[in-house]
């Protein structure tokens, strides 16, 4: 394990992580970057959130998935519980194979809007959460210790005072890019346990009726369907077959990690 050479008063990671992958990758490089497992976490998925406030010797990594190669909005919306005092960040886009365009340069800019100092960045392969077979496996074993190098660069870097990143990729203004209007089915399976409406980050699923979403407030996170014990909750068939279509040129291609520092 990498220990922070430069002494952060305390390290924090955040994460957005509907369907696991996401926590993992953050997860892993904040373990690296600890010099003990002694690190908060902060689920960004919960849906209702204290404030934090981070002190200028912290460190602190922030990790999203990339939905249409933006960050979610809902994502943005509760990274705003998050105040640093230019507190250094490290900023983490985690995607399934296709691409993560603007998304990595939002988090950085969103960051930095919020007073955050981003002294490095990341774009890190994941399971695709909509179709799992995509990027399967990732982050995987080679991508595990690609973090902890990270890692150990980052420790080599000044905590305050390190020059801005420039070298993010990505476009302003960032790509439009609309959810598809869909919400998860519900099977014959479900014995309304509540677990899915318990854990909705977005509150989309009323706790009397769990066998229901509510499409106005649904971000298509599906978070309600790896929850499951019934696997009771999927895609749509129609919107699963679009998928397949759409991904399958890229599903068996091996892309590497991007880092930034």
């Amino acid at each position: 394990m990498t220990a922070v050479t430069n002494k952060p008063a305390k390290i924090y990671t955040a994460y957005f992580s509907p369907t696991g992958g996401t926590k993992k990758v953050a997860l892993a490089l904040t373990s690296a970057l600890a010099d003990t497992d002694r690190f908060t976490e902060i689920d960004l998925s919960l849906p209702v959130l204290a404030q934090y406030t981070f002190a200028a010797d912290d460190i602190i990594v922030i990790a999203v998935p990339v939905f249409g190669g933006r960050v979610p909005a809902f994502a943005l919306q509760q990274l705003t519980t998050l105040h640093g005092q230019n507190t250094s960040a490290i900023a983490i886009a985690a995607y399934g194979n296709r691409a993560y365009e603007d998304a990595l340069l939002e988090l950085s800019d969103s960051l930095t809007s919020q007073s955050f100092h981003v002294i490095a960045a990341a774009a890190i392969l994941s399971e695709h959460s909509m179709l799992r077979s995509v990027a399967a496996g990732r982050p995987d074993a080679d991508d595990l210790a690609q973090l902890t190098d990270f890692a150990k660069k980052i420790s080599a870097k000044p905590l305050t005072d390190a020059p801005a990143l420039t070298n993010i990729p990505g476009n302003r203004p960032y790509k439009d890019w609309q959810p598809m209007p869909v919400v998860p089915k519900v099977s014959d399976s479900c014995i309304r346990c509540g677990l899915c409406s318990a854990t909705c980050p977005t509150q989309a699923i009323p706790s009397g009726q769990p066998h229901t979403t509510d499409p106005q407030k649904c971000i298509l996170c599906l978070r309600c369907t790896v929850v499951c014990p019934k696997n009771a909750r999927s895609l749509p068939q129609q919107a699963q077959a679009m998928i397949c279509q759409k991904l399958e040129s890229i599903k068996d291609i091996y892309k590497n990690n991007e880092f930034f520092y």
